[in-house]
């Protein structure tokens, strides 16, 4: 039995232990990973992410007979059980909580003209919390795919993305780009997706290659920000881009940024930089993945770490121990590149691995990662999974 097979029977038992009756509808959508491109997608620029194989799943029926304006959702990890509005008005409210993506999102489907029933249902995740591997598109996604499901009605899937991108901006109070939606809900498996954030569109590349294994480690680590750390960096590019004369960072260079570096001050400069250098990086890690250039696709990675730590200054210290350790098992270890994925200040690194000796670097690295920190780390391989799903 699949990790998703299993999480969806826990799931189906949970809603009929607690509701007393089977669920008539079972939806999952996944998380994801960026292999490399972070923090370009609100910067209209290119991202390079895959689904993988943990998965938020929901179960559900309707209440017949029920003419209330309610739902009734249980989430097993929280061990919490709320009622969420089903009919306008919906407002979001000043407090951000797990069910707020949920309710964001219903909200989003009533305006696109999906009414569903009252209903019950029961929400189960493994994607891991916190760890930049979008358990919040995950949840948002799911519920979209399982309001769809039972109103009988197919969204468009961009307007879906777009839709559950909303919700994250107006519910759950984040400005995030469109990256983690769109992997949520259109990825397919054994794919990653080359997303263009300005046209969102997304070439499907295949990473078929057996020898290489996708090898993801949660830090478990996540420092306390003050929530201003992400619109702030935001607000620095897109103060660059207007000093530029230019609509995003997308469409400058890094010869125009030299040339207006005396406009602005060296933090401003930084972040600049990140951005227009992430978008080179993550354009040439796809060419050479296509070749199968590892080496080209693992230096592209140590390169957007780097960035990422100094220019753009979204790691720490547990964070630059993990690339580290992996950067010094290097190739002759199986080791082909590695980096923090996510938002940053914590969360996961992302490493690209020989498959024949995963097993032996996740454990060199997890015994490494102790003794540096005192923390046990995460560590999990996958491959690149199918988007959002009715089941």
């Amino acid at each position: 039995m699949s990790l998703l097979e299993q999480l969806v029977a826990e799931t189906k038992e949970t809603f009929k232990s607690r509701f007393g009756r089977d669920p008539r509808w079972v939806v999952a959508a996944p998380g994801r990973v960026n292999l490399i491109g972070e923090h370009t997608d609100y910067n209209d620029g290119f991202v390079f992410p895959m689904a993988i194989e943990r998965y938020t799943v929901i179960a559900a029926d309707s209440r017949e007979g029920d003419t209330g304006d309610t739902a009734t959702i249980y989430s097993v990890g929280l061990d919490e059980q709320v009622d969420i509005r089903i009919r306008q008005p919906i407002a979001p409210q000043d407090q951000v909580k797990w069910w707020s993506y949920v309710q964001g999102t219903v909200a989003g489907c009533l305006d696109a003209g999906l009414q569903p029933e009252p209903f019950d249902a029961v929400i189960a995740s493994d994607v891991p919390l916190g760890g930049g591997l979008s358990s919040s598109a995950a949840l948002e996604a799911s519920t979209a795919t399982l309001i769809e499901t039972m109103t009988g009605t197919t969204l468009d899937r961009i307007r879906k993305m777009f839709l559950c991108q909303k919700a994250e901006h107006e519910y759950a109070k984040m400005p995030c780009g469109i990256m983690d939606q769109y992997a949520s809900i259109m990825a397919e498996k054994d794919h990653l997706l080359l997303l263009d954030c300005r046209s969102q569109q997304a070439e499907m590349v295949p990473l078929s290659d057996p020898s290489v294994s996708v090898l993801i480690i949660n830090s478990n680590v996540k420092h306390e920000l003050t929530g201003s750390e992400y619109p702030e960096r935001r607000a620095q590019c897109h103060r660059v881009a207007g000093i530029l004369g230019k609509p995003a960072l997308r469409d400058a260079t890094m010869e125009m940024l030299e040339a207006a570096k005396d406009q602005m001050d060296d933090v401003h400069f930084r972040r600049a930089r990140h951005v227009i250098g992430e978008d080179i990086r993550t354009a040439a890690a796809a060419e050479a993945l296509k070749q199968g250039d590892w080496d080209t696709v693992g230096r592209n990675m140590y390169a957007s770490h780097f960035s990422l730590r100094d220019d753009y200054e979204v790691s720490c210290e547990e964070i630059d121990v993990l690339v580290d350790i992996a950067q010094s098992i290097g190739r002759e270890g199986g080791v082909i590149g590695s980096r923090i994925t996510g938002g940053g200040f914590g969360g996961c690194t992302v490493s690209l691995v020989e498959t024949s000796k995963v097993g032996e670097v996740a454990d060199a690295i997890a015994r490494a990662y102790k003794e540096k920190t005192g923390i046990e780390p995460t560590l999990f391989a996958t491959r690149p999974a199918q988007g959002a799903m009715v089941l």
